[in-house]
């Protein structure tokens, strides 16, 4: 299983894992900025900060399969 995770970073930064790297990098942006930006909203308010975490995170892992469900492996 080691094996299998470390050949798999070393494809990603030679950039040999995905056919589209730029597409995968964009995509996960988008969801790094969602959760981000739910996370601080939900910050603000007056409720314990280990809520806005366990929402944010959430929402984070809602989206992410929804972003990343287009890209390809070579």
């Amino acid at each position: 299983m080691f094996e299998l995770g470390w050949l798999s970073a070393k494809l990603f930064f030679k950039g040999k894992l995905f056919r589209d790297p730029m597409h995968f990098v964009q995509q996960l942006a988008i969801g790094i900025t969602i959760g981000f930006v739910t996370l601080v909203v939900f910050a603000q308010t007056a409720m314990p900060f280990w809520l806005p975490i366990i929402i944010s995170s959430l929402i984070t892992g809602i989206a992410m399969p929804f972003l990343l469900k287009d890209f390809k492996m070579k």
